[in-house]
């Protein structure tokens, strides 16, 4: 047997999934029982106790669960990985079990939606202290790190506005100060990008986004060193916010494609960027792989691809918002990202929906953005609908 590393590719479709297979299936069983028995008592304790392999209850630890956390564990290269219900679960038990009263947090001010409740409501009601600057500003958030922390949060590209963090960067200012780096990694995925290669000790993701990939499967999961992953484990098995054995299954089916759709993605969401950029009727167009981007040249130093979600601002503001979703004909006008159809919205009803007008603009998200994720459809069908939906607009 060959000694060479996989590729990402060949990862997404067999990583995790051998020890699962079962009297010969070449698919990952669905485990839907609750407990697992024992003839021996002293088996059973082992298990229990974590000095053997195997599963007592479903709410701690499952066959199909399992599987789905180790093919993300190696997609992302890390140490151990342990999932969650949703994407949300995953952020606040990581949050909750890395953090204590007196301690401080310092992130940025456009994390997604529920992401930025977090910080602003629930977190101060612990005496938690959070600190969130200006996304764009790295030495303003060096600046915030150096005045002491516990934890850094970083997202990128961000949710909705594509801005992008020098990771490598932000994290060796991090740990100058002893503080833990936890990095969302949902818009980028382990194919375009590993955090904990740029220097991250826990990734997150929202599996229900890109993972998942077919918008039929809620799911988070973190991964990252052991020695935090194990405590965040700990926190949510006692807590509760288990990934269901079927959604996993979901998750691992979509993920065989991961590489394929976002292969698609990436080239359609650079290509559609760049033709909206010249549309008279669009007055922004946020996207990394765009050379104006203002952290382009950090994005092309961390990242494989640039992702298949942009936004962009049209020039009638919200009015021209209501006038343009309507006419699009191949996409969903939802509150997801990262399917294979394409979908769009704005912050208002998507990633901010949480929030009032007044925390958006706070966050530097305007009232007029659509938030395009990018599907795989055929590009060129893609901009054609675009293309009718814009000249519907009066732009005089």
């Amino acid at each position: 047997m060959s000694d060479q590393q996989p590729s990402l590719s060949t990862l997404s479709v067999w990583a995790g999934e051998e020890k699962s297979l079962w009297q010969g299936a070449t698919q990952v069983p669905v485990v839907h029982s609750v407990a697992f028995g024992y003839q021996d008592v002293d088996n059973w304790l082992d298990v229990a106790l974590g000095r053997a392999p195997g599963h007592i209850y479903s709410r701690n630890t499952n066959p199909t669960v399992q599987a789905f956390e180790e093919k993300v564990r190696q997609l992302e290269g890390a140490e151990a990985a342990t999932s969650f219900a949703t994407g949300m679960a995953a952020i606040s038990n990581t949050l909750f079990t890395l953090l204590s009263p007196g301690d401080r947090v310092v992130s940025v001010k456009d994390t997604y939606g529920g992401t930025s409740k977090i910080f602003l409501e629930f977190l101060p009601r612990f005496q938690i202290e959070v600190d969130l600057c200006d996304t764009t500003d790295h030495a303003a958030i060096e600046v915030a790190i150096a005045q002491g922390c516990r934890l850094l949060y970083l997202e990128s590209p961000t949710n909705p506005t594509l801005k992008v963090m020098d990771i490598a960067r932000l994290a060796q200012a991090a740990h100058q100060v002893g503080a833990i780096v936890v990095a969302d990694n949902t818009f980028a995925t382990p194919i375009n990008q590993n955090p904990l290669a740029l220097g991250v000790d826990l990734v997150l993701h929202s599996a229900t986004k890109f993972l998942g990939g077919h918008a039929d499967a809620l799911g988070g999961v973190v991964c990252g060193a052991r020695q935090w992953v194990e405590q965040i484990y700990h926190f949510r098995e006692i807590n509760g916010a288990t990934l269901e054995p079927m959604a996993a299954y979901l998750l691992l089916r979509g993920m065989k494609t991961l590489h394929l759709r976002i292969r698609q993605q990436n080239e359609s969401a650079l290509q559609i960027a760049r033709f909206l950029a010249e549309q008279p009727q669009v007055s922004q167009v946020f996207y990394p792989g765009l050379e104006t981007h203002t952290h382009h040249d950090v994005a092309r130093r961390q990242m494989r691809g640039f992702g298949g979600v942009l936004s962009f601002m049209l020039t009638g503001g919200f009015d021209a918002v209501r006038a343009f979703l309507p006419q699009l004909r191949y996409a969903h006008r939802a509150a997801n990202l990262g399917a294979v159809e394409t979908i769009a919205g704005p912050p208002a009803t998507t990633s901010h929906v949480e929030c009032t007008p007044e925390e958006r603009e706070a966050m530097g998200i305007p009232e007029g953005l659509i938030r395009y994720s990018v599907g795989i459809e055929e590009t060129a069908d893609l901009m054609a609908d675009l293309r009718q939906a814009l000249a519907g607009l009066d732009i005089r």
